[in-house]
């Protein structure tokens, strides 16, 4: 310890090179992340993709993509992803 503070690990550990990537926007910012996603378009090809429903869909039909779409936002979408995330 260093001034009665737990000093903080760090643990070295390398990314896959395929990676699992989540894509959410609120109603309002859909647009601005399909943007995103189509100047990002052949980087994403390569990686795994989760979206919430209607933000999976919009991105799998205007730029092709394969989106494994969870449930909306409302519908547990954004806790259905966090999940994922606590599980590893």
């Amino acid at each position: 310890m260093r001034d009665g503070r737990e000093e903080m690990q760090i643990h070295e550990r390398s990314l896959a090179a395929t990676k699992r990537i989540a894509l959410v926007a609120h109603d309002n910012e859909k647009r601005n992340l399909l943007a995103w996603c189509a100047a990002n378009r052949d980087e994403l090809a390569r990686h795994e993709l989760y979206g919430t429903g209607n933000t999976g869909q919009l991105i799998a039909t205007e730029l092709g993509l394969e989106v494994h779409r969870l449930r909306s936002g409302p519908l547990g979408g954004d806790q259905q992803i966090g999940a994922r995330i606590v599980e590893g």
